[in-house]
């Protein structure tokens, strides 16, 4: 999702000013600033840089409003973050939660090419529920797993 050279963190500000929008809420800075769990002096600067890239319309103390390129941005980001959210929810059975949490972070980094994948995959899964099934009652055998080895950091003791 990196169209206009967003960071990670602008991309943030665009999602959270869009779900403002589509819950017809007006947001200001303050209000994005109590959201993201920011200072009031970094959503300045962000809101500056969103201005600058003529996705944002904003005033000091103002309304933030999306204009029509940002708004595709946003839309963008929020369709990646429902992607990957689902899939992490319905697929794999992660909590909400954990799974927003997790969506906020791939939702930056990842290929057009492996979002189509993961949708199609959750679609193909959610259309034919017994694959879920088989799935979990497979992860949760204790043979599913007896022949391989899944490695956490934590297995290496800061060796490499």
């Amino acid at each position: 999702m990196a169209d206009k050279n967003l960071t990670a963190g602008l991309e943030d500000y665009l999602e959270t000013i869009y779900i403002a929008s589509s819950e017809n809420k007006t947001i200001k800075g303050i209000d994005i600033a109590r959201r993201l769990n920011i200072s009031r002096a970094s959503v300045s600067e962000a809101l500056s840089k969103l201005v600058s890239k003529g996705l944002i319309t904003y005033e000091s103390y103002g309304a933030v409003i999306l204009t029509p390129e940002g708004l595709s941005e946003a839309r963008k980001i929020y369709y990646t973050h429902n992607i990957l959210k689902t899939f992490f929810q319905n697929v794999l059975n992660i909590s909400p939660d954990e799974a927003s949490e997790n969506a906020c972070k791939i939702e930056h980094i990842i290929s057009d090419n492996i979002l189509d994948e993961i949708k199609n995959f959750t679609d193909y899964c959610n259309n034919n529920p017994e694959i879920i099934e088989k799935y979990r009652q497979g992860k949760n055998n204790d043979t599913y797993l007896s022949d391989r080895k899944i490695f956490r950091p934590t297995d290496f003791n800061g060796k490499s």
